[in-house]
């Protein structure tokens, strides 16, 4: 039997039911808290990427206690772990973030339809920036909690707007209805790297969970986020700047674009490089982004 890792909300419990689903073997699913799930009072860009929803997971496979972990490709660390392999990388679902209004914030005719001076709720930097790039007046309320539970709160007004992963939303089959929702253009809002995806986590000498799960792999999502992973490594694990990325693949070339903002929006360097590999595109961005002055954002 293979034992499958998760986390125990909603979303990612629908992310290891799918990967189950997928699997020939017989499987059972085994429930793990992480540190992310337990300290609610610090926010995601601090945590995002820090293995503080991945590492119990990473040690629970260390020890044997399961033989598979599914993880938000997004909370994984840019490091490799030791004796640890990424199987898998699922297709990617849609990486946009998508904006949430309350009908009473929201702007008819106008590309950005959200009122000045709305209240935003948000824990991630890389949205403030990019939202206060297009709406300054906006304020950016930062809560924690699953899914559900914040759009209830949009729901009683506790803000007028919520920016989510629309990956999160469409997994969990979110209902919307009373609310105007809107697909952020990557020309404004690029996603954090890695958002989107799967990555099936075994231990590197497990040849049975390895095979196991290598039909699910997708290449082109792989080389993608690969790409963007590669930028966010090459800024150090401890960047704490918002910074976002998306890559795509066309034949054998990774087409990376990455953003690094102030916090405020109102400074932020912006580029796009081809490259056949990924690493090299990921090394490539980051050094002519510092080249052109983003190290004084870090």
């Amino acid at each position: 039997m293979i034992k499958i890792g998760t986390r125990g909300s909603a979303l990612a419990l629908w992310q290891a039911n799918f990967v189950a689903g997928q699997l020939k073997e017989e499987h059972a699913i085994v429930t793990i808290k992480t540190k992310g799930d337990r300290i609610q009072n610090v926010s995601f860009d601090k945590i995002e990427g820090k293995g503080f929803f991945t590492k119990e997971l990473e040690e629970a496979l260390l020890s044997g206690t399961i033989d598979m972990a599914v993880h938000s490709m997004k909370d994984l660390p840019t490091d490799d772990t030791q004796r640890l392999v990424i199987a898998a990388v699922t297709k990617r679902e849609d990486p946009s973030d998508v904006i949430i209004i309350r009908p009473e914030a929201y702007r008819a005719n106008h590309w950005f339809p959200l009122k000045e001076n709305s209240k935003v709720e948000t824990s991630s930097l890389r949205r403030v920036a990019q939202l206060k790039r297009v709406l300054s007046s906006a304020e950016a309320v930062p809560l924690r909690g699953n899914v559900p539970t914040r759009i209830r709160r949009l729901r009683e007004g506790k803000f007028d707007a919520i920016i989510l992963a629309k990956a999160g939303l469409k997994r969990l089959g979110v209902d919307l209805s009373g609310f105007y929702s809107m697909a952020l253009p990557f020309s404004y809002f690029l996603p954090s790297p890695g958002q989107g995806a799967l990555a099936i986590q075994v231990r590197s000498d497990d040849k049975n969970a390895i095979e196991a799960v290598k039909h699910l792999h997708d290449v082109a999502t792989a080389k993608s986020v690969k790409a963007e992973r590669q930028f966010l490594k090459a800024f150090g694990a401890g960047c704490h700047v918002p910074l976002g990325a998306f890559a795509h693949c066309v034949d054998e070339t990774v087409i990376l674009t990455g953003v690094i903002l102030s916090v405020d929006g109102t400074r932020y360097f912006r580029h796009t490089i081809e490259d056949t590999d990924p690493i090299r595109a990921g090394d490539r961005l980051a050094h002519f982004m510092i080249g052109q002055g983003a190290e004084k954002l870090l």
